[in-house]
């Protein structure tokens, strides 16, 4: 462990979001690829924000669910139940720009391991983008990849 850096835990091989992506194809990529969140990058590759399941649920707080008080005044349920649709389809056209996280912890491909989970322990993030000293994208690290590193030894 002592020697390992970000660039020898990370995955290499990262899933990327742009800021004009749909949120709708971000919710489905997420789902098919079984991950919790991405980074975004702008046209060169550079990190400008994260995008997660997080932010999408965020913004899902703001649906009306629908009440049902009576399953005779269905009706009223039809209203409300349109309204949420209506909601849900307002956020799946919603940008990434729009509900991605700007305020990103990211870490060096020479920081150390140690340095590494520190930080993703400190500021309780489950996924960091590993940059180059240019801020160019070169991999991720999850929580899994920390733990995968810890117990390969």
């Amino acid at each position: 462990m002592k020697n390992k850096t970000a660039k020898d835990i990370m995955t290499t091989d990262v899933i990327v979001a742009n800021g004009s992506d749909s949120i709708a194809n971000i919710a489905k990529l997420l789902i098919k690829e079984k991950i919790g969140g991405m980074p975004v990058v702008d046209e060169d590759n550079k990190v400008v924000g994260i995008i997660s399941e997080t932010d999408i649920m965020k913004k899902e707080k703001y649906v009306e669910a629908p009440q049902v008080l009576n399953f005779l005044q269905g009706l009223l349920f039809l209203d409300d139940f349109k309204q949420m649709e209506q909601d849900m389809k307002k956020i799946a056209a919603y940008k990434v720009e729009d509900l991605m996280s700007t305020e990103i912890i990211i870490v060096n491909e020479n920081d150390t391991f140690d340095d590494v989970a520190n930080v993703m322990i400190k500021k309780s993030v489950n996924r960091v983008p590993v940059v180059d000293d240019l801020n160019m994208l070169k991999g991720i690290i999850c929580r899994y990849d920390i733990i995968r590193a810890m117990y390969k030894e």
